[in-house]
């Protein structure tokens, strides 16, 4: 095993993988057809070498996006996973991750479809650490998670 093992999957844990070897760089892309494939703002991906890349579990299902892209995600929970323009590497959803804190993203692509407020997210208004103390009194106290761990199966900790 190499000192660059990084693992991931979906949310309910029936696609899992593992990379082994560095990881490319990390961007989020704007444009409307990732925004779409994400049902989000952006798409945060990681680029990795596919000689590398091992699916753990069973392998993600495939949408071909346009003659030139597949896409892949969970057929089971529908997370969505890869966006693979065939070549030696493939491009990783970043949340999909274990650790997705420890991939920074370096550039962001398909600027033109940017949401025009994307940049004032961050001055948002914020709830209080007493508002989220509450909040989760009243709602998250009584979540019952189906979501897989951030985890290899049998693993103490993420990667």
């Amino acid at each position: 095993m190499s000192g660059y093992r990084k693992t991931g999957g979906c949310q309910c844990g029936a696609v899992r993988f593992v990379v082994d070897a560095p990881l490319g760089r990390a961007g989020i892309c704007h444009c409307r057809m990732c925004q779409k494939a994400f049902g989000n703002f952006f798409a945060p991906l990681v680029s990795a070498p596919k000689a590398h890349l091992t699916w753990t579990k069973e392998e993600p299902s495939w949408f071909q996006s346009s003659n030139l892209v597949r896409r892949g995600f969970c057929a089971k929970c529908g997370t969505p996973l890869t966006y693979d323009a065939g070549g030696d590497s493939m491009e990783l959803a970043v949340g999909a991750f274990d650790d997705p804190e420890a991939i920074k993203p370096s550039i962001q692509v398909g600027l033109q479809n940017k949401m025009s407020w994307f940049g004032e997210l961050d001055v948002l208004p914020r709830r209080t650490a007493e508002q989220e103390a509450e909040r989760r009194a009243t709602f998250f106290d009584h979540v019952v998670s189906h979501q897989h761990p951030d985890h290899e199966e049998g693993a103490s900790g993420s990667s």
